[in-house]
């Protein structure tokens, strides 16, 4: 029979181990709107016609602001959402006095972030550019017009978090990076049965397609702590 020593320690020790995997709660929010001075100049491919301020949130992560975000934040699960990243970009020329005093904010790549880990990633959408691309989300589904990478094609474009290959790709024209309408294309409308989405690029008529529906690909990690933010 053993010892009731032994079997204080075992129990200690089994405690213990839990005590260890334990993980800690995290907390993860998107804090008050700031406008930043923003141009043609500083942002020349994501920029709007005529437009001089970018509404900015902090994405705040365990009490640090980690990164810097604009526009309409999307939930793609009960946990998880994807936000648009800002950039604040440093613009100064290498013979200016002050190299480090002249900032310019630039609207950057799609965030994905988990509540419960605080994980954030870039996403890397199938032909996404910033000139072109304003995205419409459903689900963990992107619609929106891409680019070719030999920029000379327009495409709808349907991209499904964590895939590579676009769900949905199909010519809408060709592409001049020099001479476009801004904005290139409005917001794809989508439809819920049969799953369906419109792509309303100027000067051209709408294009709708099926989208063949998959299961949702995400896969929300619940392993062990890391970094609370992964940079693009």
């Amino acid at each position: 029979m053993k010892s009731p020593y032994v079997f204080l320690l075992l129990l200690a020790a089994a405690c213990g181990g839990f005590g260890a995997t334990a993980r800690k709660p995290h907390t993860v929010a998107l804090g008050p709107v700031r406008q930043v001075a923003y141009s043609q100049a500083g942002d020349p491919a994501g920029a709007l016609p005529e437009e001089k301020l970018l509404r900015t949130r902090p994405l705040i992560v365990d009490g640090r602001v980690t990164e810097w975000t604009t526009g309409d934040a999307h939930d793609v699960t009960d946990r998880s959402f994807v936000v648009r990243r800002a950039l604040k970009i440093n613009d100064a020329l290498p013979s200016d006095k002050n190299a480090g005093s002249h900032w310019v904010w630039q609207r950057g790549p799609w965030l994905l972030v988990d509540r419960a880990t605080g994980h954030v990633t870039a996403l890397k959408l199938p032909d996404y550019d910033p000139a072109a691309s304003q995205v419409s989300w459903f689900r963990d589904y992107a619609a929106y017009c891409g680019v070719t990478a030999t920029g000379k094609s327009l495409f709808a474009v349907v991209a499904q978090i964590s895939q590579r290959k676009p769900v949905l790709a199909k010519k809408l024209g060709a592409w001049d990076p020099e001479h476009h309408p801004a904005p290139v294309c409005d917001l794809p409308e989508w439809q819920r049965e049969p799953l369906r989405v419109s792509f309303h690029a100027a000067g051209r008529d709408a294009a709708s397609y099926d989208v063949v529906g998959n299961s949702a690909v995400l896969v929300e990690d619940d392993g062990e702590d890391a970094e609370p933010a992964t940079k693009p």
